[in-house]
């Protein structure tokens, strides 16, 4: 007898076949970005970095020191230069190459259960490689890795955290409750964009690890939950920089317009096996068999989030508290944002990237590419995938740029909350760094 799980990997394989046969079918995908290829290198805003076997890359953002340095970094990186995958110009294809190709080689992972002050439980996934130690410890860098909305630890994101750990760093996933075999112990689950989860776990984190600095990074979707926390938590964030991969800006949107249909049954299934898990806890508060009968991730994210039975709520006033921008104005820490004008997740790159928010704030970097698909960027060789690359070199630059800062105008005077006396002081960025 079939196991559900062995069905549920068949039924993947059968759609990843089918987004293949698509991607040969449907050829090129046209070009639908926030700027031409032909665009002037002048326009305000807009700093070229390097030609690449995508196109050239773009960095837009707020003129600062920081961010000629982010653009003398990127640009002497072997990370956007040559090894580009043969085939360009077909992001179903780069996309699905990045989910469905295992990373080399397979990671160990020791999980750690974090309770929350709700008694609800998280996972922290800590990866130790394939050699069965950690990597760095002391003052490494901790990097926090974050998956997509529908809690899918992808090949890519793996992979990612195989490199960061083959360079030192400390690399942990953050699993939601209820996703990626993380016990469901209360009848709630993480919204969108509900930081409360991820706040607690980035707490731990700095206790856990006070000398080390602490840096994020999310995957598709799941930028919505790391951007929302930036945006909520200013400049009490912990963070030192953070960088998002292909992520989804504006969540109202992107679940209304609804991706294609090979692209949203496979989340869709992947969310109904984890959910049919925790029916009997989920009843108490939803309407199970209506959740289950979900034929969109609107009518699933509005089921579980907007019908509650003690607080229901309208789809309009859940996305006033949980859309990822609502608070970009007040973040603090540096993000880069890699994404793909491409991408056929996101959508259309006029509608969908936020343009005036990089061009106004000094936070905010987007790292633009005509070709990479979601979550794609993949070139041969080691690594795979280009992006991951240019993550960690971005994260490198960063810790660079802040040393000689240091240097120059001597350290931030950390800062603490109202906590307990052992918690250590919150790292803060200086707004000079960003000018």
């Amino acid at each position: 007898m079939v196991s559900p799980e062995g069905l549920v990997a068949a039924a993947v394989m059968l759609v990843g076949l089918g987004l293949l046969a698509l991607c040969l079918w449907a050829g090129r995908v046209e070009l639908a970005g926030a700027w031409g290829e032909e665009e002037e290198e002048e326009e305000e805003g807009i700093l070229f970095i390097t030609g690449d076997g995508c196109g050239r890359c773009r960095l837009l953002c707020k003129p600062s020191a920081l961010a000629q340095h982010l653009v003398r970094s990127l640009g002497r990186s072997a990370a956007l230069r040559g090894g580009h995958w043969p085939w360009p110009r077909w992001p179903r294809l780069q996309m699905l190459q990045q989910l469905l190709q295992p990373p080399e080689p397979e990671p160990a992972v020791a999980r750690e259960l974090l309770q929350m002050s709700d008694t609800g439980l998280v996972a922290l996934d800590w990866l130790v490689g394939p050699w069965g130690a950690a990597g760095g410890g002391g003052s490494s860098p901790v990097l926090l890795l974050i998956p997509n909305a529908a809690g899918k630890v992808t090949g890519g994101l793996l992979q990612l955290g195989l490199r960061a750990l083959e360079r030192g760093f400390t690399p942990v996933i953050f699993n939601r409750r209820g996703h990626n075999g993380c016990p469901l112990t209360t009848p709630r689950l993480q919204p969108f964009g509900d930081p409360r989860d991820l706040r607690e776990a980035v707490a731990y984190l700095r206790c856990r690890h006070p000398g080390a600095p602490l840096l994020a990074v999310s995957e598709g979707s799941g930028s919505g939950l790391l951007l929302a926390y930036l945006g909520e938590s200013g400049s009490s964030s912990r963070l030192a920089a953070a960088a998002c991969i292909s992520p989804i800006f504006r969540g109202r949107d992107w679940f209304e317009a609804r991706l294609p249909w090979l692209y949203e049954w496979p989340l869709l299934l992947h969310l109904k096996q984890g959910l049919s898990r925790y029916a009997r806890s989920l009843a108490e508060v939803v309407d199970v068999e209506k959740l289950l009968r979900s034929r969109s991730l609107r009518d699933l994210e509005e089921s579980l989030f907007c019908g509650t039975k003690p607080r229901p709520t309208t789809w309009e006033t859940y996305w006033d508290r949980n859309e990822p921008l609502r608070d970009a104005d007040e973040a603090a820490v540096p993000v880069l944002c890699l994404c793909s004008a491409d991408d056929p997740v996101r959508g259309s790159a006029a509608r969908s990237l936020p343009l005036e928010l990089f061009r106004t704030s000094p936070y905010f970097f987007l790292l633009l590419t005509p070709h990479g698909g979601h979550c794609g960027f993949p070139r041969r060789g080691p690594g795979r995938c280009w992006g991951h690359e240019a993550v960690l070199e971005y994260f490198r630059a960063m810790a660079e740029f802040l040393r000689a800062e240091e240097r120059r105008k001597g350290p931030p005077r950390p800062r603490r909350l109202g906590g307990p006396i052992g918690e250590p002081p919150i790292f803060t960025w200086q707004r000079s760094y960003t000018r």
